[in-house]
């Protein structure tokens, strides 16, 4: 009241103004810390494809689409487009009209400017994948898939140069703000990559031509988050964009949704973001990031290490200790697949004839998949049947395979039958022709890797085959792997869809190399299923095309599909909001409060 007496109407309605507009800013008291176990490798969105520089840039930059936070199952929505995308009755044109006022954070390069997005930057950004110099590791989602896109990558790879200015007729802007695109045929899944960040998160082409080389130092993005500070492979702190648009909570719940429908409640309408910075760790060790949760000084753990699991959350319920301070646990069934893949071109473990073959069905049948879930895993995983998860389109659970049997005297038997045998009496098996066999897995060197390492050590012991450990640390075996030079890896994949084609597309011999099918699988019979499948739209007949692809992955043993894991996350009282994301490579922190009335004095 004070003020209203001394400051005249015109100076009073702007303190009004500006009050009202920190009132709903982010606050810069309220700090998100949390850590990840694999260190980042790019902020460049279409050079990337493992899961944490996804989650990162999927902060700062924004695809036209998005997941419903709240939705379950998952649910498209607009993110930067007005409206859906309007898809024409064959399935082959969509239209998509992008938000006017939307804005990239500053930069240098705008020369002090605000820089619009606008429907051209999409088009840029998925040209982008087809660029050679760039080696899009999703390059597969649009090549032959959009009208033009097979042409104007014959000509990049011929001149090992893209000309961004060339017009591509699938990939146009039709005005300021309006783009289209144009399918060779109707895939029933493209949709999905208008969410997917590696494919659509819209970059800005005069700061991707001035950084150059480096565009993977200097993110700049529509998104809600820019990035404040950066030591790598250690720590990134975000603070938010003060360009963001104006966006407040809200969500779908399924009916009966209790978990969505509380978060609703309390935070519908306030504006996003809502914290004033994340701090982001990476601490590959799960010791060390285990004791930084129990210290409070990281806020969530996201994706607690199945080590503490008798410790934290013994026969499933959380510890009394951990109650007692407010710690709330989450434990949700992965849209995610473990699996050891082989390098179909590595002259030991690779090729189609009947004995490569068999040396690697005997590999997966001598290896103790429950074994590691049990030990390893400390029984937070499931023995998968199929390539891809439960809870994808496409999954039935009443299907069954043998990707899982473990059978000592069959994987024997095998290697006996085709001449895999141990000649000079040291125990372990010679080649056919009589030379060196040594199986070389590759792993990290975290402790986790270091058990595993040894059930897979033990379990090649039990039938004579020799194999030893190939250590580095994630990024470095990924670019060794997307260059072919691994004979085996045990990875862990996580959806970027709630399709089966998410990890089907990986065993398309087209994408063999670094554009996902890192086994380098190619089988014309494999191909020409998927190729039907997926211009089928989800159906029983499309499933049963699934399944037959399944069997063909387990007869050829490209890969020994492993689990399904069982996610648990951990969070302080504090901590308001939190939703693992159904995809874990989707960015949730706008959608995260801090409770201060609630933070440790």
């Amino acid at each position: 009241m004070r003020l209203a007496r001394i400051l005249p109407p015109f100076a009073l309605a702007a303190v009004l103004l500006m009050a009202a507009a920190t009132a709903t800013a982010a606050d810069p008291k309220k700090i998100f810390r949390y850590a990840f176990e694999i260190a980042e490798t790019s902020f460049d969105p279409q050079k990337i494809s493992d899961v944490y520089s996804n989650i990162v840039n999927d902060g700062m930059f924004d695809s036209p689409l998005a997941y419903d936070y709240l939705a379950r199952p998952m649910k498209l929505k607009p993110n930067t487009l007005v409206s859906m995308p309007e898809i024409s009755a064959d399935g082959l044109t969509y239209t998509l009209r992008v938000k006017p006022g939307i804005y990239f954070a500053d930069d240098p390069v705008f020369k002090g400017k605000k820089r619009e997005l606008v429907a051209e930057d999409y088009v840029y950004t998925m040209k982008r994948l087809m660029d050679p110099k760039l080696a899009a590791p999703l390059l597969a989602e649009i090549e032959g898939v959009i009208v033009g896109s097979d042409e104007a990558l014959a000509k990049a790879r011929k001149a090992n140069k893209f000309d961004y200015d060339a017009p591509i007729e699938g990939l146009k802007a039709l005005d300021r703000y309006t783009f289209q695109i144009k399918l060779t045929q109707p895939f029933y899944v493209f949709i999905y990559n208008l969410a997917d960040c590696r494919v659509s998160c819209a970059v800005a082409r005069e700061v991707v031509e001035h950084y150059g080389d480096d565009i993977g130092s200097h993110p700049v993005g529509t998104g809600p988050w820019k990035l404040a500070y950066w030591k790598r492979s250690s720590k990134m702190v975000f603070e938010p964009n003060p360009n963001y648009r104006e966006e407040y909570f809200d969500g779908e719940p399924a009916p009966g949704d209790r978990e969505a429908e509380e978060i609703l409640a309390r935070l519908k309408g306030k504006r996003l973001p809502m914290v004033g910075r994340v701090e982001v760790y990476v601490v590959e060790e799960v010791q060390p990031r285990w004791l930084a949760f129990l210290n409070e000084e990281h806020d969530l753990a996201f994706r607690v290490s199945e080590e503490f699991a008798n410790v934290a959350w013994p026969n499933g319920h959380l510890a009394p200790n951990l109650r007692k301070r407010g710690i709330q646990m989450a434990q949700v069934p992965a849209l995610d697949l473990t699996f050891a893949y082989f390098n179909m071109e590595d002259p030991v473990v690779g090729g189609y004839t009947p004995e490569k073959v068999a040396l690697r069905r005997a590999i997966s049948l001598a290896y103790n998949t429950r074994d590691e879930i049990a030990i390893v895993r400390k029984g937070q995983a499931i023995p998968a049947q199929t390539p891809y998860s439960p809870g994808v389109a496409g999954y039935d659970p009443n299907f069954r395979t043998t990707a899982n049997e473990y059978s000592v005297p069959k994987a024997r038997a095998l290697l006996d039958m085709y001449g895999y045998v141990d000649r000079d009496g040291d125990g372990f098996r010679e080649m056919p022709d009589g030379s060196l066999l040594v199986l070389q897995n590759a792993s990290t060197p975290s402790a986790r890797d270091q058990q595993i390492d040894e059930l897979w050590k033990r379990s090649m012991d039990d039938v004579g085959l020799k194999m030893t450990f190939k250590k580095a640390k994630w990024p470095d075996l990924l670019k060794e792997s997307n260059a072919g030079k691994l004979m085996m890896w045990q990875l862990g994949g996580s959806a970027s869809s709630p399709d089966a084609d998410t990890w089907l597309s990986t065993l398309y011999g087209p994408n063999a190399g670094f554009k996902g099918n890192r086994a380098r699988f190619r089988l014309d019979a494999y191909d020409r299923i998927y190729e039907k499948a997926r211009v089928t739209p989800d159906s029983p007949e499309r499933t049963k095309m699934y399944q037959e692809l399944t069997r063909l992955v387990v007869a050829y043993a490209p890969w020994k599909v492993n689990t399904h894991r069982i996610l648990t996350d951990l969070w302080y009282p504090w901590v308001v909001g939190y939703r693992r994301p159904a995809v874990q490579s989707n960015n949730f922190w706008k959608y995260i409060d801090i409770d201060l009335s609630k933070l440790p004095r």
